[in-house]
């Protein structure tokens, strides 16, 4: 944490502490529920609670038979699965699309780009079981309800406005006489889209897909809509899990999305700082 400067005055001091206190506690708010569970999935006995023998960190209160019921039990596997075959075909279908609409908006001549960028970026703004319900009934319409392109594509759509906002982002930063100049070379629409804009907003479209691929795997009201019991997803199953079964099996999966969320995450700064570098923004 870098000192303050010496000139600050005592009133700039006391909100710069006031400030990191109030921050630590929203951290400690929103962190400290989400790591009660990693200690939790080692729980040596079938409880959701912590034993006297992990209180006392005594070895016979810990173990990994929870990991073991995940990678042994067929439903388990299952879900997994098929939120593995869900979640990179949505994502891929979200960052196509979502990168060719910022790459679209960006563009000046555009018109009625504040309402095109509203409509598509609504999907994260209006609630999420009203957005579940309008694809119910439109997919039941049109035959691909209860189908795994039915959940593909409902999943995609929710990915779409995380690619149009992160892409659109770097597209601040980009300078559009180079596209011209590549125009001037002879080079055609596609080829300049793809030999001199996608290596600049290509972190920007990584992190898009990244953020994609996080709502399609964590997604759970949707695809309860959308989907049928043949879709399964590993957050469908968690949920039902939590409702018919309790089975502390469940704090052993939401510890390994939890790892893999923090990954995805570190992934992602890492992406805005080579963003950042790239567009001159950051001397590091």
């Amino acid at each position: 944490m870098s000192k303050l400067p010496p000139y600050t005055t005592t009133g700039q001091r006391v909100w710069h502490y006031t400030f990191l206190t109030i921050c630590g506690f929203i951290f400690f708010f929103l962190i400290f529920p989400i790591m009660v569970i990693v200690p939790l999935s080692f729980n040596a006995q079938d409880f959701f609670t912590f034993t006297p023998e992990m209180l006392a960190f005594k070895a016979e209160g810990y173990s990994l038979k929870h990991y073991e019921d995940f990678f042994g039990d067929a439903d388990w596997q299952r879900a997994m699965w098929m939120s593995i075959k869900i979640a990179p075909v949505a994502t891929i279908l979200a960052v196509t699309f979502g990168t060719l609409a910022a790459v679209g908006l960006s563009q000046s001549h555009v018109p009625f780009r504040g309402v095109i960028m509203a409509i598509l970026i609504s999907p994260m703004i209006v609630p999420l079981i009203i957005s579940a319900m309008g694809m119910y009934f439109f997919y039941s319409k049109i035959g691909i309800q209860g189908t795994y392109w039915g959940v593909v594509l409902a999943h995609a759509v929710l990915g779409i406005p995380f690619v149009i906002i992160t892409v659109t982002a770097t597209l601040v930063g980009f300078d559009h006489s180079l596209t011209r100049a590549s125009a001037n070379m002879g080079a055609g629409p596609v080829r300049t889209f793809f030999k001199v804009q996608m290596p600049l907003i290509l972190p920007g479209v990584i992190s898009g897909g990244l953020f994609a691929f996080i709502t399609s795997f964590d997604e759970v009201v949707v695809t309860k809509f959308v989907g049928s019991a043949a879709q399964t997803t590993l957050p469908w199953r968690m949920f039902t899990g939590l409702r018919e079964q309790i089975s502390p099996t469940i704090l052993a999966v939401a510890t390994l999305l939890v790892v893999i969320s923090i990954c995805l995450l570190t992934t992602l700064e890492l992406l805005r700082r080579r963003s950042e570098r790239l567009r001159g923004m950051s001397p590091g």
